[in-house]
């Protein structure tokens, strides 16, 4: 069975354009949610979100230089981070348009950021518009694929929260399974009036900065944002720079409900224990754990609940999101990132906001950046449905 490395990565989110910059607002503690400045909605000014510092026409010059309106946000997001994870991996043109290069995208809103302009537009045409090759999900992944040129297996996850995670494991077991001889992963969403409006009628956003793992959590704050990694196998590395291995993930379902974990977090913990098996490890070979943590009510108590229900004592752990928001499809990527940063640069990330432990489970986060011996990192993605992914990376 080969092993998987990781051997590029990109990022942009609110608290950066780049991994660098990500990791540099992460050691500092700079939090990047708050008033909504670009994005036109009802709740400005009343619910924080995280958002990326750059109006879409930004963006979309600084990527195509002549602006095509049609193009979504969302798919800028993804061209921006995949290209990155392009250049970071030193792929030659030619094995980028392989067809033994595989390309995974995940993403929630797709194109439906710009439901109100295919709508108008619809309205005012009598035939087509430009904006409906756009609309859905998959046209963020068609788009990467598009601009690269890549010919092997394309396919767009939509697994809510854990899309990117499981794009990163479908990815990996292209690989495995000789499909393809490295693999594209990743995810991206921007905000838009669908989860904006869709997560606010589940009464789950809150009207402050969240506070995951906290007593008094009130909910969380919606971000937006886009991660890719590169991944390839052990065989065709040739000397390459190696940033983590992929040594472990697993994917269940507690199939409780549409929208929330059971109360024991049964999903959370079987994931996590897919991937210790697969991984060879056990819990105690753990060093640190970005958790889901998005703030909820029920999340935060199923993670912490499952986390002892696994571990003799539970390692560091800290939430990402209280610094870049929940970026829904984008999130476990972003996450996996964040987590491959810790191995390589032997760190663990802040928890922001918090203050009291949650009575019933008495677990406290990584409160500030901390330099720790790290040797296997876990990294937590849970998603509406019971939808739990859990991946682990190993220092290279």
């Amino acid at each position: 069975m080969s092993r998987i490395f990781i051997t590029g990565m990109g990022l942009i989110s609110a608290i950066g354009d780049s991994v660098e910059e990500n990791r540099d607002s992460l050691i500092n503690e700079h939090c990047g949610i708050g008033h909504i400045r670009f994005y036109k909605t009802a709740y400005a000014g009343k619910l924080p979100t995280a958002e990326v510092k750059h109006t879409t026409d930004e963006l979309n010059k600084k990527l195509f230089g002549t602006p095509d309106p049609s193009v979504t946000r969302t798919s800028l997001l993804a061209l921006h981070a995949a290209g990155e994870a392009i250049r970071d991996s030193q792929l030659p043109s030619k094995e980028i348009s392989s067809a033994e290069t595989a390309l995974v995208g995940a993403s929630t809103v797709g194109g439906m950021c710009l439901t109100d302009e295919l709508y108008h537009d619809a309205r005012a045409r009598d035939g087509g518009t430009p904006y409906l090759s756009s609309y859905d999900y998959a046209s963020v992944t068609l788009a990467i694929r598009e601009r690269y040129g890549i010919l092997g297996e394309t396919a767009t996850i939509n697994t809510a929260c854990s899309s990117s995670a499981n794009a990163i494991i479908y990815g990996a077991r292209l690989i495995r399974h000789g499909f393809a001889k490295r693999a594209i992963v990743g995810g991206a969403d921007s905000l838009a009036k669908f989860t904006i409006n869709g997560f606010n009628a589940l009464n789950i956003l809150s009207s402050k900065i969240c506070a995951p793992f906290d007593r008094d959590r009130s909910g969380l704050n919606l971000g937006e944002g886009a991660a890719f990694l590169v991944l390839e196998k052990e065989e065709d590395l040739n000397g390459k720079k190696t940033y983590a291995e992929l040594t472990g993930f697993g994917n269940k379902n507690d199939a409780y409900h549409a929208s929330s974990n059971s109360p024991e977090g049964q999903g959370p913990y079987l994931s996590m224990m897919e991937a210790l098996e697969r991984s060879g490890l056990g819990p105690q070979d753990i060093s640190y754990i970005n958790a889901h943590g998005t703030g909820t009510e029920n999340n935060d108590e199923t993670e912490s609940r499952a986390m002892l229900r696994l571990f003799d004592q539970v390692p560091p752990f800290s939430s990402t999101k209280s610094l870049t928001g929940h970026t829904l499809g984008a999130a476990g990527a972003m996450e996996a990132v964040f987590a491959i940063q810790s191995l390589v640069y032997q760190e663990m990330y802040p928890s922001l906001s918090f203050q009291h432990p949650i009575p019933e489970t008495g677990l406290v986060p990584v409160l500030h950046y901390t330099r720790h011996f790290i040797r296997h990192v876990m990294s937590n993605s849970f998603g509406f449905g019971g939808n739990c992914s859990t991946l682990i990376f190993s220092k290279s």
